[in-house]
């Protein structure tokens, strides 16, 4: 073929009926459902979107919003005193970082030479303080500053108690932090909802909505759902426009969205995972719009480290280096799914925050308990989906490498509401007190592997290891085994046939007493038979694992001895 006949070469087009038929022929009689995936938001993931799912109409609020495509990397320093906080930052600084973070919920002492020099540097980049007492030392950095500076210096402050010195005329004092509530488990649409809630109620403190305005911002957690955090950010763009109509304003200010990786899914298993958390949590920020972001260290939870430190701001460097998303005002913009994912997060939302106002408000809402409801329905939801592996925590609830955790440290963050927390007190249960664990297998290898590698993975996930017998032929062969090798559990691996036939004569064959479980899922009245025999339960895909290390504590080591956590 000719380049001429290549470059007029046309194909028909293809509608969506067409698509889809395609598609219910591949899945080979399951059901066109299954491609749909449902999110804990209630929003309905489509296998494919077209220009008829696309509200472009949204665009041009989301990038008359933004007021630079570029954000601010502003990395925390994680020193215990004074002069080695100085030294970090201004290291930090030289080699990336473009901000000053600072956390008031862990104070240490300040001399007035260190004082100085963070006040220095106040006046040339951005500050993004949290939890600020008056009483903290810290705050003295305000009072070093001279009055015709003071205007020069940019950024968020979260006060615990009264106020700036005057002169700070572009620092934020007014937030909504959702970071609290997203680790108790919200959802996107839940965490939208409350910003412009405590938004429009702060508002009303106010005579003009442009001066309150002027002093507000919103601080996000930004977690693995990458797409949906895109969404998320760029939804609260709009429902901001829709807020400043609503009191009257008609092109909405600029507000600044800070943005840090979530520590929801962070895991002291298998920590280099949280790296690949971190970056697909930055990257979805920075395609969402966030202004200023935060990445936090893989090893936050167990203690940080120069090189981790230093692995954190690297994320967010490489990205702008490598993909030049700064350099685009609104990176998602236009893509069919996220524009139309973006507005059903915009209208769920909206629908939420009209039922939180008509409530009488964020406050009353909050104080009546309904927020502490909602969040431990979904936390229980989100726990719920961590513990039977629909929701996979890479190194935790799937693949979990035994040698990599490190449960004894205690230098590290305590973090609220996190997913992995269950699985970390089983392995450290099980790392102290293990009991001998036996994969009972029947058949050829490739009969029984897939099967004995599940339940290993399984097992492993909350710190149990596992050895493989000899593959029997006979459940005589097996019981004699057993008795000579006297494992504390086992659990039976073979075909579905090959479990059907050898499984009752080995339960009869089998000690008194004996910890034995099957792998797979069996028929009902069949199941019950086993377990009148003596078997004690099963492991199969689906499963609370949760549960079931529970189940394997109590039989192992005695009711007495049941796990209370």
């Amino acid at each position: 073929m000719t380049i001429h006949n290549m470059k007029t070469t046309t194909f028909d087009e293809s509608n969506y009926l067409e698509w889809q038929e395609v598609a219910v022929k591949s899945l080979r009689g399951l059901p066109f459902e299954k491609l749909i995936t449902k999110t804990i938001e209630g929003i309905d993931l489509q296998p494919l979107y077209t220009s008829d799912d696309a509200f472009t109409e949204t665009i041009a609020t989301i990038r008359a919003a933004k007021r630079q495509a570029d954000w601010i990397v502003a990395q925390p320093q994680y020193a215990t005193d004074a002069q080695a906080f100085v030294t970090e930052l201004k290291t930090a600084i030289e080699r990336g970082n473009e901000a000053i973070v600072y956390d008031g919920k862990t104070p240490f002492e300040w001399d007035e030479k260190s004082l100085s020099e963070v006040a220095s540097l106040v006046i040339m980049y951005p500050i993004f303080i949290t939890t600020l007492s008056q009483v903290d030392p810290f705050f003295k950095i305000f009072d070093l500053i001279p009055a015709e500076e003071r205007s020069n210096v940019q950024g968020t402050v979260t006060l615990l108690d009264g106020s700036l010195p005057e002169g700070f005329s572009n620092v934020r004092t007014l937030g909504a932090d959702l970071r609290a509530a997203h680790h108790q488990g919200a959802d996107a649409v839940t965490e939208l909802a409350l910003a412009i809630a405590e938004a429009a109620e702060l508002a009303t403190t106010y005579k003009d909505f442009s001066e309150f305005s002027a002093k507000f911002f919103v601080r996000f957690a930004v977690d693995t759902h990458f797409f949906m955090e895109i969404a998320k950010i760029r939804a609260f763009r709009v429902l901001w426009q829709a807020l400043s109509t609503a009191f009257g304003t008609k092109k909405a200010d600029h507000v600044p969205v800070l943005s840090e990786t979530s520590l929801r899914s962070y895991s002291k298993l298998d920590p280099y995972v949280n790296l690949l958390r971190a970056g697909n949590e930055t990257f979805s920020a920075v395609l969402g719009g966030a202004d200023v972001v935060t990445v936090h260290p893989h090893n936050i939870l167990t203690g940080t480290t120069p090189t981790s430190a230093r692995l954190a701001r690297n994320i967010q460097l490489v990205i702008k280096e490598e993909t030049l998303v700064n350099e685009v005002i609104d990176p998602s913009g236009g893509s069919y799914f996220i524009e139309n994912l973006t507005q059903e997060l915009v209208e769920k939302a909206w629908r939420l925050f009209v039922e939180i106002d008509d409530a009488g408000g964020y406050q009353a809402y909050v104080a009546r308990g309904a927020l502490t409801e909602r969040l431990a329905v979904l936390h229980a939801r989100r726990a719920e989906e961590v513990a039977n592996a629909t929701t996979s925590l890479i190194g935790t609830n799937n693949y979990a490498d035994l040698t990599s955790a490190d449960l004894k440290s205690t230098g590290g963050l305590e973090a609220e509401g996190r997913l992995a927390q269950p699985f970390e007190k089983y392995r450290a249960q099980f790392a102290n007190d293990q009991p001998n664990t036996v994969l009972v297998t029947f058949g050829e290898l490739k009969d029984f592997k897939v099967r004995a590698d599940f339940v290993s993975g399984f097992l492993a996930t909350g710190g149990i290891y596992t050895k493989w017998s000899p593959a029997f032929t006979t459940s005589t062969e097996a019981a004699e085994w057993i008795k000579t090798e006297q494992p504390d559990y086992m659990i039976v691996c073979a075909t579905d046939k090959v479990t059907e036939n050898v499984m009752g004569q080995l339960l009869t064959e089998l000690p008194v007493g004996s910890f034995i479980e099957v792998a797979g899922k069996y028929d009902a009245e069949l199941s019950k038979s086993w377990i009148d025999a003596g078997l004690n339960g099963f492991i199969a895909k689906g499963q609370d694992k949760i549960a079931k290390f529970a189940e394997i504590t109590r039989r192992w080591k005695g009711d007495n001895q049941i796990d209370k956590a």
